[in-house]
């Protein structure tokens, strides 16, 4: 019958199996005593340690104690005791203590503290493994990769070599010699997984012969194994050389990546290759540093290894999360988290260290009380302090990945300070590039007839050419987002004749928006809608301006045309503002009263927290609806300039502390929505000058209809100003602003006022 990788698979999953339920079977017969023993000169059995909160520190089994037999039998016959120095697979045992002989039965139970690392976790980590195992499994049924079978293999040589280490725990030989194979197989199967991974990719990361050397290493430590017990050797010689090649095939495990990543740093496997690396040091540092190191120079541990295994854990999911559901999470974000956390962690550690070291050398009796009071203070200093650091440094993070808020905030700040078009593009890539995972961005533009008329340069047509279909279809609306297979396109801005799109693409295929994500994007599109029509205007505006006669310092059309786009300006602006951020307040808001409903009686705390966040949000939402007011009058729209003129004075009433007077009379005569609105915001100006500077009790506005033209009166007995000294601009800005608006409508104004006498301002159109 012919040998193949899905047999080999399929028969090592069998023997995965019955090994599990031996070893289940191990540990139910005979549990975890957690006492290590070693044989004097004078042939005497004596305990040496004791593990915390094992079997033997309950029942009061100290180091020093004599053990007299075990099992009813001479210790110096049991040999898990003799060859591996462990009180383990013991039933009975006696022991001297301070001369008196007590004897112990060991209970039989499947669950206790020590069954957590020792069973439980163990048995959980072989269930999750099966899980991804059948998934990888279903597929590959029709690509038949080697890769992924050998995959599928680690999972498993994973998962047993951590079952196993509880067997070999115990001294039973069998598993002993299994979870010495299975431990060294871990780095080397890895090895094997990558090195043909990337060989279906085609990448050659480095040379077999590193993979072979690390079974023949194998096979040396079994055999070394066998023949060393065979001659009576002590184990410690064995555990050396155990952990000594594990070092080395670990050594060997990131050499070898290292060298492949600078072989393959331009590619896009490069990434990949750097995930790697990271989830390696991640999953075996702490076995290497709290474990192999110190046993290696001193015999002796930090971290018991079972507890410390659970690291490794973390390389066969993220190999499938990776690999298989191909969904790459952010390595750049992952070590710029991980440098910032570090960071900040330096300092708490020493604080809490010296904590608690000097309360428990002060006063013994009330150290775990005296313990939490330090330990809390110094969590909410820790906390109070990050707040503040990520406050203060949110413009300078390690990573901006995924840092939606503080990205917009930085991005706005950019825009205002841009002069073009190209510049806005330019920090809208860079700010999607920065937060998604996206690695290129490309601006392409779509004229009315779906035809491309604009390709980013840096664009080649392998990177837009499959995805025409859906530019095309981001074209219906601003903010519209197309998902693909390697990224998505968004319309971030439209004219009368043009779509402007962002072809947005991963060096990988990524999963799909998520809701805030989506609600990201659609914020950015609108901002940048808002930036690329004012350029565009700009931008015609001097094109005309080139190709017409200049017509005095202020022609009456580039006034009335200036004030139409900051119309337009406000108005969408005002919409933006209305149709996102205040109903996404209002969507906020509810959900906070839902859950002030909601929330236990008794959780004061909660809902204090709630009230203040639901406060706050009617705060914000009566603002923003103000400034939407401001921005853009819907009662101008609605019902007319009359309705809008008084709401106006009804809102800078409330405000001010002198007394408006409005007099429209029998105003009805039809007008234009753009002199309607002119007058409106001459209005306005005249409002906000009175309240800044003219320090009047009253304040008269008369609008009337006499013959053929419209007049507009505004008079005040405030303290006046000369306006005849044109060197002080500053209190006139705002009535230069309207003589700029009347001439625009080619009416005039007539301006009356001296120091002390208010102000009277005749406007006719």
């Amino acid at each position: 019958m012919r040998i193949t990788f899905n047999r080999i698979f399929k028969l090592t999953l069998i023997f995965s199996i019955i090994l599990a339920f031996y070893i289940i079977l191990l540990n139910y017969n005979y549990p975890y005593v957690g006492a290590s023993v070693k044989v004097t000169n004078e042939n005497e059995m004596i305990i040496t340690e004791i593990e915390p909160k094992s079997w033997a520190e309950k029942v009061g089994i100290n180091a020093g104690d004599i053990v007299l037999e075990i099992n009813n039998s001479d210790p110096m016959l049991h040999s898990p005791a003799n060859y591996y120095g462990l009180l383990e697979q013991v039933s009975t045992i006696k022991v001297l203590e301070n001369g008196i002989i007590n004897e112990y039965i060991v209970p039989t139970s499947l669950f206790g503290y020590q069954s957590l690392f020792i069973t439980i976790i163990p048995l959980t980590v072989l269930i999750l493994s099966l899980f991804c195992i059948q998934f990888v499994y279903r597929s590959n049924k029709e690509v038949n990769l080697k890769s992924a079978h050998l995959l599928n293999i680690f999972l498993l040589v994973i998962a047993m070599a951590y079952i196993s280490a509880s067997g070999s725990s115990r001294g039973e030989v069998i598993s002993r010699y299994i979870n010495l194979t299975l431990f060294l197989l871990v780095p080397v199967s890895y090895l094997h997984f990558i090195h043909q991974y990337f060989m279906e990719l085609g990448k050659k990361l480095f040379s077999f012969n590193f993979i072979r050397f690390g079974y023949l290493l194998i096979i040396i430590n079994l055999l070394a194994d066998i023949v060393l017990k065979m001659l009576s050797v002590s184990f410690d010689i064995n555990r050396l050389l155990n952990l000594s090649s594990f070092l080395l095939l670990l050594v060997l495990t990131f050499v070898l990546k290292f060298a492949g990543l600078k072989k393959i740093r331009y590619s896009e496997q490069a990434y990949i290759v750097k995930i790697l690396i990271v989830t390696n040091v991640l999953a075996f540092t702490p076995f290497l540093l709290f474990f192999v190191l110190p046993y290696l120079i001193f015999q002796k541990y930090v971290f018991s290894p079972t507890f410390l295994a659970a690291f490794l854990l973390l390389i066969p999911f993220s190999l499938v999360y990776q690999f298989l559901a191909t969904k790459i999470y952010n390595i750049e974000f992952l070590l710029g988290r991980l440098r910032y956390y570090s960071l900040l962690a330096i300092i708490p550690t020493f604080i809490m260290v010296g904590i608690m070291l000097t309360l428990k050398e002060s006063n013994p009796t009330f150290y775990p009380i005296k313990l939490s009071v330090y330990m809390y203070l110094t969590l909410v200093l820790v906390f109070y302090a990050k707040e503040i650091f990520d406050f203060r440094f949110r413009l300078k993070r390690f990573s901006e990945k995924y840092n939606y808020q503080d990205s917009i905030f930085k991005y706005t700040q950019s825009i205002s300070k841009s002069s073009n078009l190209e510049q806005v593009v330019s920090e809208l890539k860079q700010v999607i590039v920065d937060v998604l995972l996206v690695s290129k961005a490309y601006f392409i533009e779509v004229d009315r007839e779906e035809h491309l008329t604009f390709i980013d340069v840096n664009a080649k047509e392998s990177d837009y050419g499959p995805y025409v279909k859906q530019i095309r279809k981001a074209t219906n609306e601003i903010g519209k987002i197309v998902e693909i297979d390697r990224g998505f396109v968004i319309n971030v801005g439209e004219t009368e004749d043009k779509s402007y799109v962002l072809l947005c693409l991963s060096i990988l295929n990524t999963p799909r928006l998520t809701r805030d994500e989506i609600s990201w994007l659609k914020t950015l599109s609108f901002y940048t809608n808002v930036s690329l029509e004012n350029f565009l205007k700009i931008d015609e505006l001097m094109q005309h301006l080139q190709r017409v006669e200049t017509e005095g310092q202020n022609p009456g059309w580039l006034n009335k045309l200036l004030f139409s786009i900051e119309e337009k300006q406000r108005s969408n602006l005002a919409k933006d503002l209305h149709d996102s951020v205040l109903q996404d307040l209002v969507s906020l808001k509810r959900q906070c009263e839902i859950a002030l409903v909601d929330v236990d009686v008794d959780s004061t705390q909660l809902k204090k927290q709630l009230s203040e966040m639901s406060s706050s949000m009617t705060k914000i939402i009566k603002t923003t609806r103000e400034t939407c007011q401001e921005l853009r009058p819907q009662l101008l729209y609605d019902l007319g300039l009359v309705k809008a003129l008084n709401k106006l004075v009804l809102q800078y009433q409330d405000i001010v502390d002198f007394d408006i007077r409005l007099n429209t009379g029998n105003f009805t005569v039809n007008l234009d929505i753009d002199t309607q609105l002119n007058i409106y915001r001459i209005v306005q100006e005249l409002l906000t000058n009175a309240q800044k500077h003219s320090k009047a009790p009253q304040v008269l506005i008369i609008l009337v209809c006499i013959k053929d033209k419209i007049v507009l009166h505004y008079e005040d007995n405030g303290i006046g100003f000369d306006y005849s000294n044109q060197n002080d601009k500053t209190e006139s800005m705002g009535l230069s602003g309207i003589s700029e608006r009347v001439k625009a409508l080619k009416g005039s104004i007539n301006i009356n006022t001296s120091i002390g006498n208010g102000v009277k301002i005749d406007v006719e159109i």
